[in-house]
């Protein structure tokens, strides 16, 4: 979810890409329901080691998920580092709507941190 609203965000002003320490192979279904919802489209993304990565130069680092700022190496080139930690909404129990109610949380909160990050990336820029 966070590569989609990050793109929606700052796509125009940066290259924006996501992996994880531990991928899970696929994109949740929920996830892909709960970004629908707000008009952005990840149902053809795909989830990705961030060992891919390694060889290109990256300029920030943002972790979102639990101790991933731990697990996560140092990139050639990089400046900027955060972590903002998220629930995992794969982790939600209960009904669909239980679990949904979850997705759209951490959605609603992604969304709001990385515009405003993205806001303040443009401020820079100008």
């Amino acid at each position: 979810m966070a590569e989609g609203i990050f793109r929606a965000a700052a796509g125009d002003i940066l290259d924006v890409r996501s992996a994880g320490s531990k991928p899970a192979g696929y994109v949740h279904p929920l996830a892909i329901k709960a970004l629908a919802e707000i008009g952005i489209d990840i149902s053809a993304h795909h989830s990705k080691h961030m060992d891919e990565f390694l060889e290109m130069e990256v300029e920030t680092v943002i972790t979102v998920c639990g101790n991933a700022d731990q697990a996560c190496p140092m990139f050639p080139g990089q400046l900027n580092r955060h972590h903002w930690g998220f629930d995992d909404p794969a982790h939600a129990t209960g009904s669909e709507e239980e679990q949904m109610a979850v997705f759209r949380r951490v959605r609603d909160e992604i969304r709001r941190l990385f515009e405003a990050y993205a806001a303040g990336r443009r401020d820079a820029l100008r």
